[in-house]
């Protein structure tokens, strides 16, 4: 049972991270855990076999591109990979930075890219 109760500064945590891609855990609820991403370079093609993945923009632009659909994730709006679905995200400009929610300990596996 986890008992920290910890007020987080999401802008705070968001000037920690810097580098091609960081991707850290700064909460759990429940069976989920929060992470919190800064990208400037495409991610894997890959899908999660066990849990959903939900993804909420903080800064800039994440591309969420699933095999016949893209998204543009902005600051503030919050969308939903269903689990076995082949997505990969990337952002649009400099780098993009957001939260991402799923099952803790879940599968990421990688996969090639569709074929369109």
């Amino acid at each position: 049972m986890r008992e920290v109760m910890e007020l987080i500064d999401l802008g705070l945590k968001a000037r920690e991270l810097g580098g091609k891609y960081e991707n850290v855990v700064i909460a759990h609820n429940n069976d989920q855990v929060i992470r919190m991403s800064r990208m400037t370079e495409p991610y894997f093609w890959h899908f999660h076999p066990d849990s959903d993945e939900t993804f909420l923009g903080i800064e800039g632009v994440l591309i969420l591109e699933l095999e016949h659909r893209r998204i543009e994730l902005r600051p503030g709006q919050l969308f939903t990979v269903p689990r076995g679905t082949r997505h990969r995200t990337y952002p649009e400009g400099s780098h993009s930075i957001n939260l991402t929610v799923e099952r803790e300990g879940t599968q990421t596996s990688r996969t090639d890219p569709p074929t369109l």
